[in-house]
């Protein structure tokens, strides 16, 4: 199907709800997903609900706000502590889970109290391709995801919003701060704010795809084949260094193969090859 066709196609998926609530992160896909209800159904009949969390960094929410205000559509700030959760700050395998399930929970009921009927979120093709136990979170939940409905892509969702003039078509994928941190390795404030700041230091420096992984007094860094180098400059390195171990690492290292999403789900999937 060409991509022309995928849009008419999600646009006439989202025209079967009267009034939605977007779960709106800000990144690429729940930005235009919010962009086309609105186009469709109008922009009174669509709300955006955005989760302030320890999970992310506040950049995050600060873009998120900025998009809504350009979309034009009303904006919730919910405030979510998925650390009060046990299930979610042990961060066994099924945490991912346990926070989804709650958390669209809480929106769903918000949604409800303004007037909205059901809730959509951003899920796309791609996002089957990896361990995401919170997928089932959503199927009980009964959460609409039109993209994943209409079989998007995540580059035929990047190239929709290019069409559509939207500045979010080209940014970085971004998934929540806990999916840096090993399973098995309890989730606190402490930690993932030292990932953050970490993540938020090559931000600033101009690096558009990265992870920050936490082995406690190590960081392993991961970056595509082609911003490598630029990372083993002299000058760069050292600072990069000072500011990993100023945030509290002892230990820098840098990942050979490079960026990847989902990275800290290759263990689960050799136990289960193992156990095959």
């Amino acid at each position: 199907m060409e991509l022309a066709e995928k849009h008419l196609h999600l646009q006439e998926t989202i025209a079967r709800y009267q009034t939605v609530a977007v779960a709106f992160s800000g990144g690429v896909d729940s930005t235009l997903l919010l962009k086309v209800a609105s186009d469709i159904l109008g922009k009174d009949k669509v709300l955006a609900l955005t989760v302030s969390s320890p999970l992310y960094p506040d950049f995050e929410t600060a873009e998120s706000q900025a998009l809504a205000r350009q979309i034009g559509v009303r904006q919730l700030l919910v405030t979510k502590d998925p650390l009060a959760d046990p299930e979610v700050a042990a961060n066994q395998p099924l945490r991912c889970y346990h926070c989804k399930k709650a958390l669209y929970q809480q929106l769903q009921q918000l949604a409800a109290e303004h007037g909205y009927e059901t809730v959509l979120d951003g899920s796309n093709l791609d996002d089957l391709d990896d361990y995401r136990p919170g997928q089932e979170a959503l199927k009980e939940l009964q959460i609409a995801s039109p993209l994943l409905e209409t079989g998007f892509s995540k580059a035929e969702v990047r190239a929709l919003s290019r069409q559509l003039q939207l500045p979010s078509w080209n940014k970085q994928a971004f998934a929540c701060l806990a999916s840096r941190i090993p399973y098995g390795t309890s989730l606190t404030r402490e930690r993932l704010q030292q990932v953050d700041r970490c993540e938020s230091w090559l931000r600033e420096q101009g690096f558009t795809n990265y992870r920050v992984r936490y082995h406690h007094e190590l960081a392993r860094i991961e970056l595509p084949e082609t911003e490598l180098p630029r990372l083993l400059e002299a000058g760069l390195r050292q600072k990069l260094v000072t500011s990993f171990k100023a945030a509290g690492f002892t230990y820098v290292s840098l990942d050979l193969q490079g960026y990847r999403t989902g990275s800290m789900n290759e263990t689960l999937l050799e136990q289960h090859e193992k156990t095959d």
